[in-house]
């Protein structure tokens, strides 16, 4: 075994654990940091792929600023660990099943005959003025550009949809009609009411 074999096969190993560690710690907390972990090993396994580009939009984005969100999220929400508890060996079955299909699944393409290892030899090594951040850009803008274009809208309407979700049972939230501040007139704000003067009397004066 090389040295590259190594090093994959070791943070391959924190990986697993990792993700482990995420379903199964009991603080939502403990839960996230593992998921940070997750994510920096799986950004080392796409170095190792000689994928810099992905391996750096994977910590920037997801360990920068969504989990950053999570974790402010989880801090604020004040979770009831017991309530979260309730149930949760009634899930372990249909878990175990939906496992156990995935552990077939890569089985069957991992040791497959045109799928395995074997049928898939390493890519050749690539030239000093390779660029996989300018070959991942030409093939997303014109071969995929549709499934990309397509999964920028699916994201969309999930994101409307789930602001929509949240303020539907809330009847007392403020918001401000635009429509409403633009078509303002002065006299439905303001009222000019002449009122008579009163002479006060001398010896009040100060």
């Amino acid at each position: 075994m090389n040295f590259e074999a190594s090093v994959f096969y070791f943070f391959s190993a924190i990986l697993v654990i990792a993700a482990l560690r995420v379903i199964t710690a009991r603080n939502p907390v403990h839960s996230a940091l593992f998921l940070v972990l997750a994510f920096f090993t799986a950004a080392a396994l796409w170095l190792l792929l000689e994928a810099e580009f992905l391996a750096i939009v994977l910590v920037l984005v997801y360990v920068g600023a969504v989990m950053v969100l999570f974790l402010f999220v989880i801090m604020m929400l004040d979770l009831n660990l017991e309530k979260l508890r309730e149930g949760y060996w009634d899930y372990l079955l249909p878990s175990l099943i939906v496992a156990g299909v995935m552990v077939v699944e890569m089985a069957v393409i991992l040791g497959g005959r045109y799928f395995g290892l074997a049928a898939m030899p390493h890519p050749p090594a690539a030239g000093a003025d390779y660029s996989n951040t300018k070959a991942l850009g030409r093939l997303l803008y014109t071969e995929y550009v549709y499934a990309f274009e397509i999964a920028a809208v699916i994201l969309l309407v999930a994101i409307v949809a789930a602001i929509a979700l949240t303020l539907r049972s809330q009847k007392k939230n403020k918001y401000q009609a635009a429509y409403k501040q633009i078509a303002v007139r002065r006299s439905d704000r303001v009222r000019l009411v002449s009122m008579p003067g009163e002479e006060r009397d001398r010896g009040d004066a100060p």
